[in-house]
């Protein structure tokens, strides 16, 4: 199945939609948060009727007016979109203050590129009062319109299955593509490529600044780039500085940074002790498989030549793919990893609401080795009765039973009816 862009439409309708709509329903502020070109815009102008005033702190008289008057500016608003709000985050005390004078459920509806939460004065204002969403780029499901909630699925007991397998140099293109809208619609790699660097310029030069007092700026194209080549791997931050003339805790601040713009995620430890969650190195995950591939200049060329090029672009994908699920899904879910002191590791260990755990294992490769599962096998002893499934998704077309509650399935289940 060739996965060109000819075959997707202009529009995508997006799962989130349902969630956005019951939450204005009863709550009187609604963020949608995430990365910048991950389609906030677009849906949020689909879902406000006419009687909610669209303004965009893009645009800079608008900005103006918001920064010198945040409570005048907000005052004249009975109900409203705001984009974009982390470039005026003093406006969420106005809110706050027009909120507290008028309850009223889906009185605002605001989207933010940064994760507004972390930045100071921000993170109580509207606390009991805004419900927030996250919005990433593309998922495979939507792209294929396929309304099956992986996670949801699996913890149900079921091992996933597909009639329709995307294998080989087909999953390779749909891996390096990724799923942030304008890029996929690019004819070539070259201009996906030309357009993930001009994105990433334009956060770092302008999106950054609304956030963080950053003091060399220039490092962090150089730090990005480095993250590339760690990606799906536990980040040492002195190791890490090192190579770009940072130290240990400016290496750590900065990507500190790249997280809040969700451009990378940190992915920590799963273990029975909730402690040692916290005080464990974590893995650095990038939010789209695309843009890494892009920033690491990794081509379907290079992929043919050298297999192992491949094995953490496609460790991102898949972290995006379960990432999104959870946004969407029925229950609450944590995406973490494993690994003991005995080097048994699982690329992903996802824990729902009541601690029960699936875990995942990626095999980039048609077919899966006995070694395979000695990861999955160490987790299972170690969790006891609340493991529910181990799965190793490989580049393959069969669903397999690989032993007790562990089974081998296609990575295109991630996205299959």
């Amino acid at each position: 199945m060739k996965t060109t862009p000819e075959h997707y439409p202009r529009y995508y309708p997006r799962f989130l939609n349902k969630r956005i709509t019951e939450a204005l329903d009863d709550t009187p502020v609604v963020l949608i948060a995430g990365p910048r070109q991950s389609g906030k815009t677009t849906l949020v102008l689909r879902i406000a009727n006419q009687e909610m005033r669209y303004l965009t702190l893009d645009d800079e008289v608008t900005l103006l007016a918001a920064a010198n008057d945040p409570v005048g500016f907000i005052r004249n608003l009975d109900r409203a979109v705001i984009d974009e709000i982390q470039r005026a985050p003093q406006l969420l005390l106005a809110i706050k203050k027009s909120i507290d004078e008028d309850r009223r459920p889906g009185r605002f509806l605001l989207t933010g590129s940064a994760n507004l939460m972390t930045l100071p004065t921000v993170a109580d204002s509207l606390a009991g009062r805004m419900e927030t969403l996250k919005l990433f780029p593309l998922s495979q499901s939507e792209l294929h319109h396929c309304s099956t909630n992986w996670l949801d699925f699996v913890f149900a007991g079921e091992p996933p299955t597909t009639s329709t397998p995307v294998v080989g140099d087909d999953l390779v293109e749909m891996v390096l593509r990724g799923g942030y809208p304008e890029a996929i619609t690019r004819a070539t790699l070259r201009r996906r490529a030309i357009w993930c660097q001009q994105y990433v310029d334009a956060i770092i030069q302008r999106d950054v600044l609304d956030i963080a007092s950053i003091e060399k700026l220039d490092q962090l194209p150089r730090l990005l780039s480095a993250l590339t080549q760690i990606a799906g791997q536990m980040c040492n931050y002195s190791k890490l500085g090192g190579q770009v003339g940072l130290d240990h805790k400016t290496a750590a601040k900065y990507i500190g940074i790249f997280e809040q713009m969700y451009l990378i995620r940190r992915v920590s430890v799963w273990s029975n002790n909730q402690l040692k969650r916290v005080v464990k190195t974590p893995k650095i995950q990038f939010i789209d498989s695309g843009l890494l591939s892009a920033l690491a200049k990794i081509t379907p060329d290079i992929v043919r030549q050298d297999r192992t090029r491949f094995g953490n672009i496609l460790e991102s994908f898949v972290f995006s793919e379960l990432l999104k699920f959870t946004t969407i899904a029925d229950d609450e879910y944590q995406i973490l990893y494993y690994r003991d002191h005995d080097q048994y590791e699982v690329d992903f260990v996802i824990e729902n609401f009541a601690g029960e755990i699936v875990g995942v294992e990626l095999k980039g490769a048609a077919t899966v080795k006995q070694n395979d599962l000695r990861g999955l096998k160490r987790l299972q002893n170690t969790a006891g009765d609340k493991f529910k499934l181990g799965i190793v998704l490989y580049d393959g077309t069969e669903t397999l039973p690989l032993g007790d509650s562990l089974w081998a399935a296609p990575i295109s289940t991630l996205w299959a009816e």
